[in-house]
């Protein structure tokens, strides 16, 4: 059956009907991303047409919902320009959304039209250079892929077999996605990375490249644009990587070509209100969260407490302000006691994998379009991590700020401590807490560690965890602002830095020595710092930094568990009292976004822009 009949067939005869339009397109450089911005400006909102709509000078990348007959009509303009050709439209017909909650968080309740440094972020590093998607891997028909699968094998008359043993089969999707559905094949080697957001896959990749090497490796995705980028970061490696494939169309296609599934088990994780996808085959393979029983639906959208990752959590199971906590952060040991688990390792529960305490650090930016932002992290956290417990943060402050986060320059050692305090070394008996970590970074570091930018094999310790270990990390300045140098000059310019934790001590340090510093990009207008304290500031008296600044923390019966409201405070008292505001909450080590708290914020950031009808970015 052809593409165009299944099309037509799916979409019945109502012209009435709704729809989802699926489609990206990589391309050479193009010149003028303003009027393609202007064309999907004025041809969907002439046809009445939401979602989400990405420009690049390498491509676009679009995700759009309406009536079929508008979305035909727009595949038909696209189709005018011949940049689009071989374009790959992915057509569905569906129902309204389930809800308001589900289309809003699905992007489909208006239409948002960006233009981007990237199509799909594969690293939320701003240093990390990008693959080039020309050498992506060879793209299989969705028949193709099957064959190969089946066959565990070579396609017939390839030039190289894919010998038995050789053949790997990669999951380019979060695990979300994977949960509640998957390639199951008999004898091929299947990898799911298990990550939180497609930006991890990469230090997976690294962590893995000896199972990759000299293997043919087939990959997927939903759609495919996650493999382009994704299969030209395998090839980058070099010899012993050249061999990879990847299915065309992603699993849409497939599932279109085999309506009882083939290979794939369970249900295709989509990006729009239709949540997911299925095939004749209604088995479930997902899992409640709390129970175990089997589920596989997302549209109650419950989000893990800590990182705010998708979970699964049954209809019977749901409670009202139930907190959930997700099997990545379960497994590293995040947060208190969680709301049950569904076949959640934890053999190394009363282990402790500790690469510092948490922080992050964030730089503001405004610019005439709808605001980016940059997030970087300080120790004990990286950009996933930090990104996901900042969601509620970002979405509070969707008007006026868009969030992109940055790793710190400071690579951590893993440090591990063993169950038996006195035991000097690790043994077979006691192993560390696994080899599925995320690598950790700061801005600071204890005096030992500076320079020491790989986390290298897991190390043992004897000594127990100092909650104050933060105030002897004192190294490490010099080398942290001349990369956010780079980074101000790369993707600024910046109007203020927010800095939680280190974060936030890195922050204060830089406001008290702006002036000083030799040449540097860096410059921004005000600083706010979140669960804050000083270091190498000893030299400073009260009132002596003069530079508008937020001060948020926890207040006495808020009982920041990490750094005291005294600590905080006397940060606070640093900075000049005419220009600083404080915020004190009730709700510990964290960033609050209820009322009164995220308004006072509101209320700070709208000192420097009012008259202003352009939205504030910065980066964490």
């Amino acid at each position: 059956m052809s593409e165009t009949t299944m099309q037509q067939q799916q979409r019945g005869d109502s012209r009435g009907k709704q729809g989802v339009l699926l489609y990206y397109k990589f391309t050479p450089a193009i010149e003028n991303l303003s009027g393609l911005y202007n064309f999907y400006e004025s041809n969907c909102s002439s046809l009445g047409l939401l979602g989400r709509i990405r420009l690049s000078s390498q491509g676009v990348n679009v995700t759009i919902g309406g009536k079929l007959s508008s979305l035909e009509k727009h595949i038909a303009s696209v189709k005018e320009n011949s940049l689009f050709d071989g374009t790959d439209f992915k057509l569905a017909s569906c129902d309204e959304p389930l809800s308001d909650k589900v289309a809003k968080e699905c992007g489909f309740t208006s239409l948002s039209i960006r233009i981007v440094k990237e199509l799909v972020t594969l690293s939320s590093n701003p240093l990390f250079k990008p693959p080039d998607v020309s050498d992506a891997g060879r793209h299989l028909s969705a028949a193709e892929f099957h064959s190969v699968l089946q066959n565990a094998g070579s396609l017939p008359g390839e030039e190289y077999p894919i010998k038995s043993g050789k053949l790997v089969l990669l999951d380019a999707r979060n695990l979300y996605e994977t949960r509640i559905g998957k390639f199951e094949t008999p004898n091929v080697q299947t990898l799911d990375p298990g990550i939180r957001q497609y930006s991890d896959l990469p230090t997976w990749i690294d962590d893995h490249i000896e199972e990759l090497r000299g293997s043919s490796v087939l990959m997927y995705c939903t759609g495919g644009i996650r493999c382009e980028m994704t299969s030209a970061y395998i090839r980058s490696k070099g010899l012993g990587f050249e061999k990879v494939f990847q299915l065309y169309g992603g699993i849409q296609r497939y599932l279109e070509q085999f309506p009882d599934g083939g290979f794939f088990k369970g249900k295709n994780f989509v990006f729009d209100h239709r949540i997911s996808v299925g095939s004749s085959d209604e088995s479930i393979i997902g899992k409640c969260l709390v129970c175990g029983s089997s589920f596989d639906d997302y549209s109650s959208r419950n989000r893990c407490t800590l990182c705010r990752m998708l979970v699964l959590v049954c209809n019977d199971c749901q409670k009202e302000h139930a907190e959930y906590v997700c099997e990545l952060c379960q497994r590293h040991q995040k947060g208190a006691p969680f709301v049950g688990s569904a076949d959640v390792d934890n053999s190394h529960a009363n282990k402790t994998c500790n690469p510092g305490n948490r922080s992050a650090n964030a730089h503001f930016e405004l610019d005439h379009s709808p605001r980016h932002s940059c997030v970087s992290r300080g120790p004990g956290e990286n950009s996933s991590g930090f990104k996901g417990r900042t969601a509620s943060l970002a979405k509070k402050l969707k008007s006026i700020a868009e969030l992109v986060f940055v790793n710190a320059p400071h690579e951590l050692p893993f440090i591990y401590q063993p169950t038996d305090d006195s035991a000097p070394s690790l043994t077979q008996q006691d192993p560390p807490p696994g080899t599925n970590c995320n690598k950790k970074y700061a801005w600071l570091v204890a005096p030992e560690y500076l320079g020491r930018r790989k986390a290298a094999d897991w190390e043992s310790t004897c000594v127990k965890f100092d909650p104050l270990q933060y105030q002897q990390q004192t190294e490490g300045f010099n080398e942290s602002t001349s990369y956010l140098s780079t980074v101000f000059s790369e993707q600024g310019p910046f109007d203020g830095v927010l800095g939680f934790s280190q974060g936030a001590a890195m922050a204060a340090l830089i406001c008290a020595q702006m002036g000083r510093m030799e040449a540097t990009a860096i410059d921004f207008r005000f600083v706010i710092l979140c669960s804050g304290f000083a270091i190498n500031l000893a030299g400073y008296s009260k009132g002596s930094i003069n530079f508008p600044s937020l001060h948020i923390f926890g207040n006495v019966v808020g009982k920041d568990r990490q750094i005291s409201r005294e600590t905080s405070m006397d940060l606070a008292s640093l900075f000049e009292e005419g220009s600083r505001v404080i915020i004190q909450h009730d709700s510990g080590h964290i960033i609050p976004t209820r009322s009164p708290h995220i308004d006072n914020v509101r209320d700070f950031l709208r000192r420097y822009f009012q008259g202003c009808d352009t939205n504030l970015g910065f980066a964490l």
